[in-house]
């Protein structure tokens, strides 16, 4: 069978591509950009990728292999309804459908059992975290990953294993589609108002999904969040729980959480002994931009919502108390109109602020744009007075050097990937690109 993936360069897309040829497909795709995470999908073997998403390209493709099977990504039917790719599709009666179907379809070939890491946050940390409990456990797993690890691709398929880990994000209510063996929940937290209007909504979403799952766990104050009673088919663990920090040494409460609850998932699914889990849990070598060092005191995080931005300034603050200094880059004009409430007080407590320009994607074209300026002025007074609206330029990085030099601690927000804060800082400061350290 042959499959083009639409977006082939995406965190969700690129990972199943790999799947996908490694459980014998044949594999193709296009980008609308060329990335480093595209050179690598070509040394691993996946070479027919175009860059350019024309009728023209699909159809070369179509003519040199037919193609079974299109997939693409909620992302590019939201960007691109009337794409070329699909009316070529539809045109030559090629499949077209979400990749939720063919993740289906592999777990159903491939006969494997799926363990799927849902929630508002923590979902690529918990992921990952069970990815390297299997590993140092020699359990053989397949999974797939929506960041950069530097112990393993984000995407592999492993002959001859039961299980499929995966990172069911419940954006265009990706998650709906599935029915987990196993169901970690990292967290509740209302989001992605374009799909979901409301919080009853998003929290309905949320209990559809547990209703398709034959065993979860979750934290306590989900539960309360969704008002879902104690069941036995649901393992409920405690933020409070004493254990959580005594033996769990990593840096950062929200890492911390995320261990315990990984821990505790495959000590339930697997049968491993506590002791053992805990202790691989805290040799986990990270993933790529969760508050991952660039160089001495410079640190990058994907961190675009409250609770995750939150937990990035508490980790920051375990590391450097009020020493702390931010540059800011929100995903989404739209999502800073959500959340323009709730970072009106978030910074209070750093040291400095950068804001620079929003990440855009997917935006509401009827919505103001909040330019570094105006969410400066959304502000509280105490965060307004030490915020500096800025760009990505050598001024910026002179005002980074300079905290740098006086030994504070600067931890860049960065939610986009081209062109992003992040990109931009690893150019900088002559950090590698995650998408080459695999």
């Amino acid at each position: 069978m042959h499959i083009y993936f639409s977006g082939i360069g995406g965190t969700g897309m690129g990972p199943l591509a790999l799947i996908a040829k490694q459980a014998g497909f044949d594999v193709s795709g296009s980008d609308k950009q060329d990335s480093a995470y595209i050179s690598y999908l070509r040394d691993q073997g996946i070479t027919d990728i175009h860059i350019g998403q024309s009728a023209e390209a699909i159809a070369e493709v179509h003519r040199g292999m037919p193609i079974d099977w299109y997939v693409y990504s909620a992302a590019v039917a939201i960007e691109q309804p009337d794409a070329p790719e699909f009316a070529f599709c539809r045109t030559h009666q090629i499949r077209l459908t979400l990749r939720d179907e063919l993740i289906n379809m592999i777990l159903e070939e491939k006969q494997l059992d799926l363990i799927a890491i849902a929630g508002t946050h923590g979902k690529t940390t918990t992921t990952a975290m069970m990815v390297w409990i299997c590993q140092q456990l020699n359990i053989p797993v397949s999974y797939s990953i929506g960041g950069k690890i530097p112990f393993a691709d984000m995407g592999h398929y492993e002959p001859g294993s039961h299980f499929f880990i995966y990172e069911a994000d419940e954006f265009a209510r990706n998650f709906l589609a599935f029915h987990p063996t196993l169901a970690v929940i990292t967290g509740i937290d209302w989001d992605h108002p374009d799909i979901y209007p409301t919080r009853e909504s998003y929290n309905a979403a949320f209990m559809e999904f547990l209703g398709q799952t034959q065993r979860s766990v979750m934290w306590q104050n989900d539960m309360d969040v969704l008002k879902l009673p104690a069941a036995d088919n649901i393992l409920e663990l405690n933020v409070d729980e004493p254990a959580i920090n005594k033996y769990i040494r990593l840096a950062g409460q929200v890492n911390r959480y995320n261990a315990w609850q990984a821990a505790q998932a495959a000590v339930l699914q697997f049968g491993a002994p506590i002791d053992e889990v805990i202790a691989i849990v805290n040799a986990f070598p990270g993933v790529s931009r969760r508050f991952e060092q660039i160089s001495g005191r410079l640190y990058t995080d994907y961190a675009h919502t409250p609770p995750k931005i939150r937990g990035a300034l508490q980790a920051a603050k375990e590391l450097a108390g009020d020493d702390v200094v931010v540059v800011y880059e929100g995903l989404h004009n739209t999502r800073q109109h959500f959340i323009k409430d709730e970072l009106k007080t978030m910074f209070d407590h750093v040291k400095e602020l950068y804001i620079v320009p929003s990440y855009l994607a997917r935006e509401d074209p009827n919505l103001e744009i909040l330019t570094p300026e105006k969410l400066k002025l959304l502000l509280s007074p105490t965060a307004e007075a030490k915020c500096t609206p800025s760009t990505l330029d050598q001024t910026l990085k002179a005002n980074i050097d300079k905290h740098l030099a006086a030994g504070s601690l600067v931890i860049c927000l960065s939610a986009g990937s081209t062109g992003s804060l992040d990109e931009w800082l690893r150019e900088q400061y002559g950090a590698s690109h995650p998408s080459t350290s695999l």
